[in-house]
């Protein structure tokens, strides 16, 4: 079954371009013109993805990512946007995106990082793999070369975010808000902690630390 794309772009000749291109490569798509129609589309249709403008009328892109972030946390939403500044990415990712890409864009690139995210939605990338390190999403179990790692359910919620973003920044917020789904209870140092305990059962005893802090910004995981 075709996976339903919701694309939300006020520009009409963007929208039209969009909505060729995803349809012309097997995806079913429905289309909204501003952030109040993207939440009732969304609340309607319930797309798998939704490619998301930031300039809209009525309703900011930022408002509406936020908007899906706390009803929707497992939608996953990918910003294509003029907005290129660095501030900009990083506010983005930090109201929960999955991806953010900036216009002009290549249509192979954007094509390729939405397939990416749908395939982690759906399971398909049922092992993620850092170095030695393997994450099952099926059996829920965590090994690194032929040692098992227990971790607790959010402890491996952790691990399997920043196994699915490999070599990527990931910043407090973002952890928070896809981790903890940005419970106003919780702190940002919360997530300190856990990269705390994270790196004690993961790095621990290996001369190849995969688990990595990058100062001022937040955490990585890389090779």
């Amino acid at each position: 079954m075709a996976k339903t794309i919701l694309i939300v772009e006020d520009d009409t000749g963007v929208q039209k371009y969009l909505k060729e291109l995803l349809l012309d490569n097997g995806f079913s798509v429905q289309t909204a013109s501003d952030g109040v129609q993207a939440l009732n589309s969304i609340q309607k249709l319930a797309p798998d993805l939704v490619l998301l403008d930031l300039g809209l009328p009525n309703m900011t892109g930022e408002a509406v990512c936020a908007e899906i972030r706390k009803k929707y946390p497992d939608l996953r939403v990918v910003i294509l946007t003029a907005k290129d500044g660095v501030l900009d990415i990083v506010q983005g990712l930090n109201l929960g995106a999955d991806d953010y890409i900036t216009k002009p864009f290549v249509a192979d690139e954007l094509l390729a990082r939405i397939k990416a995210r749908l395939r982690y939605q759906d399971g398909s990338d049922t092992k993620l793999e850092v170095g030695d390190l393997e994450l099952d999403n099926r059996s829920l179990t965590v090994a690194r070369g032929d040692k098992p790692i227990q971790l607790t359910p959010q402890e491996f919620k952790l691990l399997q975010y920043l196994m699915s973003n490999k070599g990527r920044i990931l910043t407090r917020d973002m952890i928070l808000n896809r981790v903890w789904l940005y419970s106003q209870d919780i702190e940002t140092r919360v997530v300190d902690v856990y990269m705390g305990y994270l790196r004690k059962k993961v790095d621990n005893g290996s001369d190849h630390k995969l688990l990595h802090s990058v100062r001022g910004f937040g955490y990585m995981i890389k090779e």
